[in-house]
């Protein structure tokens, strides 16, 4: 009797050990290679798109308590995610040291800020912030997708462009909304931006005090490198990603035979036509 016991013990205790910790089955969703860890971080991305969205449409309405709740449950699921990839990282001090993390930290004071009180409400715009999390997406989407392959560059342009958009929009809204009459709402701050980039300059919209007048500059200059970057790459020939089995170069011209950098034979698969 006492011997089935301590069998069943010992099977109990085996099937227990056998069970993935919470951890681990964290981890293997947060940094697996299975269909459920993809998916998974595909939906993480979608959740990233989703808070862009409601920062933009938010500025169209006021802000009820209706708003003040989503803000909330936005904070508590940043606030979760960053948690769990704290505790999975096995560098915190590195971890504190990345960009992404700086722009997750912001985004979840700026979405709780309103429960502090007004005071803190213009940091709700920092939560723009929240994109640059999507660029550790760019390591899957070029496995999953060939059109993200073979456009990677011109989709990296595009990016940060974007990014730099939402930011310094968001910046101009922020600082400006009630003190410029003329930026009433984000639609108002991304046509500023966007004329002032591409040196249109209709002079409809102009920023008031210095904050304002640095804040064009800061425009002009950063965003008209990457509008030109942007312009670059999509006019240029096109490249392939095919790495050259000499001298590890990854990008070569589309009909190239030899690898330029040291003169190896590589072979790039084609269609026939250019």
């Amino acid at each position: 009797m006492d011997e089935a016991q301590d069998t069943s013990t010992q099977t109990g205790s085996a099937a227990a050990s056998a069970k993935p910790s919470r951890v681990a089955r964290l981890r293997a969703l947060y940094e697996g290679s299975t269909p459920r860890a993809h998916r998974f971080r595909y939906g993480l991305l979608v959740f990233d798109i989703v808070t862009i969205l409601f920062v933009v449409g938010s500025s169209f309405i006021p802000h009820t308590t209706a708003i003040t709740v989503v803000d909330t449950i936005f904070g508590v699921l940043i606030l979760t995610d960053f948690l769990i990839r704290l505790r999975l990282d096995h560098d915190r001090m590195a971890f504190f040291m990345r960009p992404a993390t700086w722009a997750d930290l912001i985004s979840m004071v700026s979405f709780l800020a309103p429960i502090a009180g007004e005071g803190l409400a213009f940091l709700r715009i920092l939560r723009t912030l929240r994109l640059l999390h999507t660029y550790q997406m760019l390591a899957r989407l070029r496995q999953d997708f060939p059109y993200f392959r073979r456009n990677e560059e011109i989709i990296f342009a595009a990016i940060n462009l974007s990014v730099f958009l939402f930011i310094m929009t968001g910046l101009i809204y922020a600082l400006q909304n009630e003190a410029n009459e003329q930026i009433g709402n984000y639609a108002d701050a991304l046509y500023f931006t966007v004329t002032t980039l591409t040196t249109t300059g209709f002079g409809d919209i102009t920023l008031q005090g210095t904050s304002g007048r640095l804040l064009s500059v800061g425009v002009m200059i950063v965003g008209v490198t990457l509008f030109l970057r942007l312009a670059q790459v999509l006019f240029r020939p096109s490249k392939v990603r095919k790495e050259c089995p000499h001298c590890g170069l990854l990008v070569h011209d589309a009909d190239a035979v030899h690898c330029k950098h040291c003169g190896e034979t590589i072979h790039i698969s084609t269609e026939g036509r250019f």
